[in-house]
């Protein structure tokens, strides 16, 4: 041990100075101020009646205790003015706890020179939460604002740094303000943590998934389904750059509680990967033939289509770089969300590419949170080959893989084989519902405006941005949960009765379709027979023999343009000649190479396929079927990263965004060219069999219509090849009759109507009963803490009143899937008056609390035109207008009678849409 001869301390580096603060913050401020921040926040209505400018200026007296004092000058920031206060700070009175009895919170743990209005910091926290954070230019905003009214600092520009300061520990008080009533709350459970229900942390994430009294209600469901449906994606725009000058560390923690998986599990997680997959690289001896096909192991789709699976997605493939790991330390972010879009687990991604073992890491987490039995519905991009190398490679034990179910996105499902298809996409697969497997999405679109900033953040400050707005998307969907359930419900069943009603038209027998579809699944999942080289070879010289021609045509049609007169670009036309006769070159030595390797038979049946013109035309219209099925994916991948908009957030980016527009608007032209030119074989092979040039059994195949082509839904005819190949020389019912596969669409339609039906109905019930053991659970918190320790009952109470008094009404227009209470946990009188406090205006001096009707009503009428609505959002604003008339007409009708007199009331009263609610008002 080193010890000094200097007398005088050492001087503490800035470094060291920043860390020490820090570690005070963390450890000794923050945690002291959470309980008097609560009490606070009651006593003052959430800073409504908070206290009053005269006692800006007051001065504390000597400490009485004869603890050190220290006097201290604070600036405090107003959102009208600047003003001076003195302070005497001493341990057992700190200067923090000082200045929020003031409404005030500071820069600094001890001695601060800088304190910001708590309702100013509110005010900015909220405002931050719901667009681009930006202190810099809010702090030269409010300076420039308060320098004209004469008010200013000592220096220019120095708010930025205090004000930024003290806005993110009030944030963090605020965060562990929130975390220490949840807390209370769940530890006065009656039940407590059973090891037989899912976690306190999934119960928190989603009450409609995990809220339940118990999860194996679900033996009471109408229909067999599994327990949770959840969703993996990536996105690579939202990365992290590398630290320029190449400096060790990261800025330190936060004391917050984060929904980021720790580092350390990743990295073990892809340790195990990798070691499995050395382990299974080192067992195997023997492979089958290249040549031909069959089934890994466990899975229900050939090999022949899960490689064509992975050669159509970049996620499949890990080696491909998607983001530089020389230019950011961070790639992307990969999200496990449940199917109400709330996050359940966020990663960062450090590989250039998304390698399977981000997944699985937040899988491996999901399931150390739920009891074994526990049944999963995943839905990813690349599910069929997460379930394939699960499998392959012994990522997960048998009785994982035994509760889990792969399926693939909806919207990403057009990158998958026809055969891959009818298997993982949810609208054919048992169990999903009505789910998309989009929310990974939605959150990403949510979080597009924080690119710019956490670009350049530090690691830790990255995290605790992100999870601050994963709190607010929280708080938004849990009072949105009523209305969110009985959209869906009203989807659900508008979807089931058009189908039923379509479906019965066509007169056709439930069984006999199940029938149909299964044996349409077993013959298009089959493996791809033995391939005869003989007549492979057959078929590609023809095809060569096309491919040449058309670029013989070619060739002359450059030719003529150099002959011509007008011509505007003679250098880049020659260019054009030169590189198409140089593809002519080798299609033609190709095309030698392989007549000179047939054999006399091969040659004498090349002849005889020549001269038959059904089978060359056959096999032309497959060829171009493919094509145009290629082409099609393509435009849609690239039309993705066009809709992706905010991936434009650099020049680079932008010039891609450009690139892929004109890219897109240059290929349609040639797709319809394509589908013109297939559907005119398809008009020569319908008249060949008609005139009996057509083997016997031969069956027409099905134009492209141009209309819809690009929209590449599931059920177009352009994923079937009927009449194309041998197989549909007699085709079966599913195949060749409309009637048959139309039957067999709508009846999947109505069963994963029927099955999402099911789920509301379980998910009404446990809404339910998760309100009304929070309700409990605040209850005993209250009773056994005291509102000491336990400042903000008020508060929580009011909160969950209105969360049961906003949803409570849209349920009941379905039932729960099993007998619950009657009982929401408040009484009557509470949901009465918190939903006429929703309804209510109220403004400052108000004794009253009357609202404005007259007012309300003509903003209404003069603001919005009947006809006008097509934004949903304006949509379920103006429904809870309409829902806030209800609860202010049943008010002036004796509206604290009965909760039930209410209900009445709006039943009366409350219209069938939003517009007819215009319509209605607009004639009274």
């Amino acid at each position: 041990m080193h010890f000094s001869n200097d007398a005088s301390p050492r001087r503490l580096t800035s470094s060291q100075k920043r860390a020490n603060q820090w570690r005070r913050w963390s450890e000794d401020i923050i945690p002291a101020m959470i309980v008097p921040y609560l009490s606070y926040i009651q006593e003052t209505v959430s800073l409504r009646h908070a206290n009053t400018p005269a006692i800006r200026h007051r001065t504390d007296g000597e400490c009485g205790t004869g603890c050190r004092t220290r006097n201290i000058k604070v600036a405090c920031v107003f959102s009208d003015a600047f003003e001076e206060i003195a302070i005497i700070a001493c341990p057992c009175s700190p200067a923090p706890l000082q200045l929020l009895r003031r409404r005030l919170f500071p820069c600094a743990p001890l001695a601060p020179s800088l304190a910001v209005d708590l309702r100013l910091l509110e005010f900015v926290r909220l405002l931050f939460l719901r667009q681009s954070p930006n202190q810099t230019a809010w702090c030269d905003a409010l300076e420039t604002f308060l320098d004209r009214m004469k008010y200013k600092l000592r220096l220019k520009n120095s708010l930025r740094r205090r004000f930024s300061n003290a806005f993110h520990w009030y944030q963090v008080l605020t965060v562990l303000a929130q975390n220490h009533i949840s807390t209370l709350v769940v530890g006065s459970r009656t039940d407590g943590a059973r090891m037989d229900q899912p976690s306190d942390y999934l119960r928190s994430r989603c009450p409609l998934c995990f809220g339940g009294n118990d999860w194996r209600n679900r033996a009471r469901d109408s229909l067999p389904m599994p327990d949770v449906i959840v969703c993996i994606d990536a996105c690579f725009t939202q990365k992290r750059s590398a630290n320029p000058r190449g400096a060790a560390g990261s800025d330190p923690p936060n004391p917050t509680p984060s929904f980021f998986l720790p580092t350390d599990d990743v990295k073990a997680m892809e340790d195990f990967v990798e070691r499995c997959r050395r382990d299974r690289r080192q067992a195997r001896t023997s492979r089958a033939e290249p040549d031909e096909d069959g089934y890994e192991e466990g899975m229900r789709i050939p090999v022949s289509v899960l490689n064509g699976c992975g050669d159509s997605f970049i996620a499949a493939d890990e080696k491909r770089e998607k983001a530089s790991t020389r230019f950011f330390t961070d790639t992307g972010l990969m999200a496990l969300v449940c199917r109400h879009d709330r996050v359940l687990w966020i990663m960062n991604l450090t590989s250039a590419g998304e390698k399977q073992h981000y997944a699985l890491a937040l899988l491996d987490r999901l399931f150390k949170h739920i009891p074994p039995q526990m049944t999963i519905r995943l839905l990813y991009d690349i599910g069929c080959q997460l379930e394939r190398s699960c499998r392959k490679w012994n990522f997960m034990d048998d009785s994982i893989l035994s509760c889990i179910a792969f399926a693939v996105a909806v919207f990403h499902a057009y990158g998958h084989q026809w055969a891959c298809q009818i298997v993982y996409h949810p609208r054919k697969r048992e169990g999903f519902g009505l789910s998309d497997g989009e929310g990974c999405e939605r959150l990403w679109s949510f979080l597009k405006p924080l690119i710019p900033s956490l670009r350049v953040s530090g690691f830790n400050q990255q995290l605790f941005v992100l999870d601050t707005q994963i709190r607010h998307l929280d708080s938004k969907s849990l009072q949105g949960f009523g209305h969110w359930l009985h959209w869906r419900w009203i989807h659900c069943q508008s979807k089931k009765h058009d189908a039923l009603d379509r479906l019965h038209a066509l007169e056709l027998d439930e069984n006999a379709l199940r029938v149909e579809w299964k044996a349409q699944v077993d013959h298009q999942t089959r493996p791809t027979p033995h391939i005869n080289k003989a007549a492979e070879v057959i078929t590609i010289i023809l095809a060569l023999e096309k491919t040449l021609q058309a670029q013989e045509a070619s060739i002359h049609e450059l030719e003529m343009q150099l002959l011509s007169v007008r011509v505007p670009n003679i250098g880049e036309v020659n260019l054009q000649l030169v590189d198409a006769r140089s593809r002519y070159k080798k299609t033609a030595d190709t095309l030698r190479r392989r007549r000179a390797a047939l054999g006399m038979e091969d040659k004498v049946n090349l002849e005889k396929m020549k001269k038959d013109t059904y089978l060359t035309v056959r096999l032309n219209a497959l060829a171009i079927k493919t094509r145009i099925r290629d082409r099609l994916r393509q435009r849609k991948f690239e039309l993705e990263r066009l809709e992706r908009s905010y991936r434009a957030t650099v020049n680079a980016e932008r010039k891609l965004h450009a690139n892929t527009q004109h890219s897109i608007k240059r290929r349609e032209p040639g797709i319809l060219k394509l589908i013109t030119t297939y559907n005119s074989l398809c008009s020569q092979l319908r008249s060949l069999i008609q005139r009996r040039r057509a083997p016997p059994s031969a069956v027409p195949p099905h134009i492209i219509p141009h209309d819809g082509v690009f929209q590449l839904d599931v059920d177009d005819d352009i994923w079937q090849d009927v009449g194309l190949d041998d197989d549909t020389l007699n085709p079966p019912a599913w195949l060749s009759d409309d009637t048959v596969r139309n039957g067999i669409r709508l009846q999947l339609e109505v069963d994963r109507c029927n099955e999402e039906e099911a789920r509301l109905m379980r998910e009404r019930a446990v809404i339910q009963e998760w309100m009304l053991a929070e309700w409990d659970s605040t209850q005993t918190a209250l009773h056994t803490a005291g509102a000491d320790v336990f400042p903000p009952s008020i508060s929580l109470q009011m909160n969950l009143s209105t969360s049961v008094s906003s949803g409570r009404r849209r349920f009941k227009i379905f039932l729960c899937a099993w007998p619950t209470t009657a009982s929401w946990g408040p009484s009557d009188e509470a949901l009465v008056q918190a939903a006429y406090n929703q309804a209510r205006s109220s403004f400052r001096g108000e004794d009253d609390d009357e609202s404005s009707e007259g007012d309300r009503e003509g903003d209404c009428e003069s603001d919005l035109e009947y006809g006008e609505i097509e934004d949903e959002e304006l949509m379920d604003a103006i429904e809870e207008i309409a829902l806030a008339d209800e609860y202010r007409y049943g008010q002036n009708a004796e509206f604290t009678d009965d909760l039930d007199d209410l209900d009445d009331i709006g039943d009366d009263f409350m219209p069938s849409s939003p517009i007819k609610s215009l319509h209605k008002r607009r004639n009274i």
